[in-house]
């Protein structure tokens, strides 16, 4: 059995994920460019002022260290910040900005995000029972067949979220971010996700 390709996908609404992005869009943080807006999260007023570059290189920072705290460890030792329960932490020192920036938010990020998963875990675990695991194990059972090998072992992290904008992101190098209504789509999901299986696998 040791030898016998393993996969390991794990699918979520990660709560500290969710509060990042609401953190993102209430401080006009334009990175990563291509990723949409939260839906139903307070729109910034047409005429407030940008994030300056040191705000969106720290958030960039944070936004990284949330999606892969793996792969991107701190150089410094990590604070919680306080209003966050135990869900936002950055760097003692060279977040400064970030950190005064976000503390005046804390409450409605952590509400948002609070009922985004609370969302995702009533309308997708219940609603699939065990589907979540099969729509990705047909998945790679498909491209098995097309390419006519086992699947190599790989790790996925996915990341359910309420964008505005249905679709499918690479967010981080193991972690990909799908709208919430595109994971729900049996088919559509199935094909937007098979090439990222195949990419991996």
């Amino acid at each position: 059995m040791a030898d016998k390709p393993q996969w390991l996908i794990r699918e979520d609404a990660g709560v500290p994920v969710l509060i990042a992005l609401a953190l993102r869009q209430m401080l006009g943080i334009r990175e990563p460019e291509d990723l949409p807006s939260l839906r139903d999260l307070q729109v910034r007023a047409p005429d407030a002022t940008d994030a300056t570059p040191a705000l969106e290189e720290q958030w960039r920072e944070y936004w990284d260290m949330t999606v892969e705290p793996r792969a991107h460890p701190s150089d410094v030792p990590l604070e919680l910040i306080e209003g966050f329960d135990t869900l936002v932490a950055l760097p003692a020192s060279g977040s400064e900005e970030l950190r005064e920036a976000i503390a005046p938010l804390a409450p409605t990020a952590l509400q948002y995000a609070h009922a985004a998963h609370n969302r995702y875990v009533s309308t997708m675990k219940t609603a699939t029972g065990g589907g979540a695991y099969r729509a990705y194990a047909s998945a790679i059972a498909e491209f098995e067949r097309e390419v006519g090998r086992r699947a190599h072992s790989f790790e996925l992290n996915v990341q359910v979220l309420p964008f505005s904008q249905r679709g499918l992101w690479w967010i981080g190098a193991l972690t990909v971010a799908v709208t919430d209504g595109l994971r729900r789509d049996v088919v559509a999901f199935d094909a937007a996700i098979r090439p990222i299986i195949g990419e991996l696998a």
